[in-house]
């Protein structure tokens, strides 16, 4: 199992739901993080929280549907002169359930496809081939399990083409320890997921954070966190290696 303390995760999304959990657990685990949110205000109680654990920490502003604001950020980390060894792209938005979906607005799919494709693919390539470099590196991208839904067109069609991205760019890292992978919360009663949703948000946990941990040299996977809850971070790291690739 990967040992990540000293290292640098950043974390899109980390002020609330989802991308809370995974820097409180890998801030436990020694982790130094780089935390997102679109306001520097959002992060503020969160910053406080991670370096109470003694760790390293410092939170970075962008709206992800801006091209510019990305690229922004990626300069301000990259003028910080810390190593992105782990990359969590798991900040996305579900802009609306359209019960009449056959009116669905084109702005659906745009503000979906720049939030929860484009942005983390933005950071992929920049970070990714410097993680090649210094010959270790984790991509965990979050996905979703939406299927047959066309009331979440614009959402689900832009997570399925993060696993496309994902997968193919899998298909080149497999077998090298720079590792990418995707995972799926499940649906938990978070923001995005709503007061109805079946899982606790906690229940995340180990399971959203495994891919960081793994340390077999394969990509490809989809590790759903909903597979590892009430487990132990080694058991759900050894579950993980059970887990196919999908690219192929």
């Amino acid at each position: 199992m990967v040992d990540v303390k000293g290292k640098w995760a950043l974390i899109t999304g980390a002020n609330r739901g989802i991308g809370y959990r995974i820097a409180i657990f890998m801030a436990q685990h020694g982790c130094n993080l780089i935390l997102h949110s679109r306001s520097l205000e959002h992060t503020k109680d969160v910053l406080a929280e991670v370096k109470s654990f003694g760790i390293q920490a410092f939170d970075v502003a962008a709206e992800l549907s801006q091209p510019a604001q990305v690229q922004k950020m990626i300069d301000l980390i990259n003028q910080k002169n810390v190593p992105v060894d782990i990359l969590f792209n798991d900040a996305a938005v579900q802009i609306a359930y359209r019960t009449e979906y056959y009116k669905t607005p084109v702005e659906d799919y745009s503000k979906s496809f720049y939030i929860n494709t484009i942005a983390p693919m933005m950071l992929c390539y920049e970070f990714i081939p410097k993680m090649i470099e210094r010959g270790w590196g984790r991509v965990i991208n979050t996905t979703s399990g939406i299927r047959n839904e066309p009331e979440q067109a614009g959402y689900s069609a832009s997570k399925a083409a993060l696993d496309k991205v994902t997968n193919d760019l899998a298909s080149k890292l497999d077998g090298t320890d720079v590792c990418i992978n995707l995972t799926d919360p499940g649906w938990c009663r978070t923001d995005l997921g709503g007061p109805n949703a079946p899982n606790d948000p906690d229940s995340v946990i180990p399971g959203i954070c495994v891919g960081a941990f793994i340390d077999d040299k394969i990509s490809g996977r989809n590790l759903g966190a909903q597979s590892f809850t009430g487990m132990t971070l080694e058991q759900a790291v050894e579950k993980a290696k059970s887990f196919p690739k999908l690219f192929l």
